[in-house]
């Protein structure tokens, strides 16, 4: 609770909670009103279920059927099998842990240095925050695909965990950056400087005051922030720099186009787009949801959306240009 809230009386205080609890509800209508966001919400809800309970619905070491190569769509195996015989969607959902819980540890360690490191850069824009802001630069500066690469030399990412620890410490530097200015803008607002007229330490008015504003650009830019750690990862395995110690959805379109031969051959088509209409699902839900959190929390936004077309006017309606004009003499 902001300490603005702590100076009300107790009736203004109700009053200022009810007309909270209105703004919530206003914004859940506002999100089941769009069938979009629903089922965004439905998509990203499913595949988190998949990276969690999927790996235990199958064995570790999936069967290989030989005699199976290459099968079609059925009830056996409704996406078909690999040049192995492995069931394609077995392969799907053991392989959509890795990628999703990379990717997640990555935006979470990227948004967390990086709105730590913006947000005291710009609270104390002075020595200490300039000292914060170059090392932002010199993150942003560092090439992070490469870096991975020499790396990869070094530390053999079969752990999720450590893929996204690696690609979230390299790439906090823009966030920072974003929070940093945000910061700057609202440091000189008149709740702020409230907070600071009455005498309240630097640290609490960042976490009561800024924080809490600055909470919706945070979540919006960790939805963003996902969908380009798992296209990172997924082309490190497809390039085949990463050593195969597990089954994920790059190395399944590795082995899509450089062992099964997707590209000149329809027959592991399948294989080949499965993954890919995976991140294609996960990318667009995200995004969706990100214009929507931007919607809940932009008045502006809210406004053009509940503003209808204007109908256009007949003639003779009362408009100017249909009005006769009046003769003089």
């Amino acid at each position: 609770m902001t300490t603005s809230s702590l100076a009300l009386p107790p009736d203004q205080l109700h009053q200022a909670m009810q007309r909270s609890r209105q703004r919530s509800t206003r914004r859940w209508q506002l999100f089941v009103s769009t069938p979009g966001r629903i089922a965004a919400s439905a998509i990203i809800v499913i595949f988190t279920l998949m990276a969690i309970a999927g790996p235990y619905l199958y064995p570790k070491n999936l069967p290989i059927d030989t005699s199976n190569i290459y099968a079609g769509p059925s009830l056996a195996h409704p996406l078909g099998t690999d040049f192995e015989g492995t069931d394609v969607l077995a392969l799907l959902v053991t392989g959509s842990r890795y990628v999703l819980l990379a990717a997640a540890v990555a935006a979470v360690i990227t948004l967390g240095v990086g709105t730590v490191a913006g947000l005291a850069g710009g609270y104390y824009p002075r020595l200490a925050g300039s000292a914060i802001m170059r090392v932002a630069d010199f993150v942003i500066a560092i090439p992070g695909l490469p870096v991975l690469i020499v790396l990869l030399t070094l530390w053999q990412f079969g752990s999720p965990l450590a893929m996204g620890f690696v690609m979230g410490i390299f790439g906090w530097g823009g966030i920072a950056r974003a929070v940093r200015a945000q910061t700057l803008s609202l440091r000189e607002r008149g709740f702020v400087e409230a907070a600071r007229g009455l005498g309240l330490p630097g640290r609490r008015v960042i976490v009561t005051e800024l924080l809490p504003n600055l909470a919706p650009y945070i979540g919006m830019n960790l939805m963003l922030a996902m969908p380009a750690f798992i296209y990172t990862e997924v082309g490190l395995f497809f390039l085949g720099v990463v050593p195969y110690t597990t089954s994920n959805w790059g190395v399944m379109l590795n082995d899509a186009v450089f062992q099964a031969g997707a590209l000149t051959s329809t027959r592991a088509l399948s294989y080949l787009l499965s993954p890919l209409i995976c991140i294609l699902l996960i990318t667009i839900s995200l995004v969706t949801l990100a214009n929507a959190v931007d919607e809940f929390f932009n008045p502006r936004l809210r406004r053009a959306a509940r503003v209808p077309a204007a109908a256009p006017e007949r003639p003779g309606s009362g408009s100017l240009l249909s009005r006769p004009r009046r003769r003089t003499r």
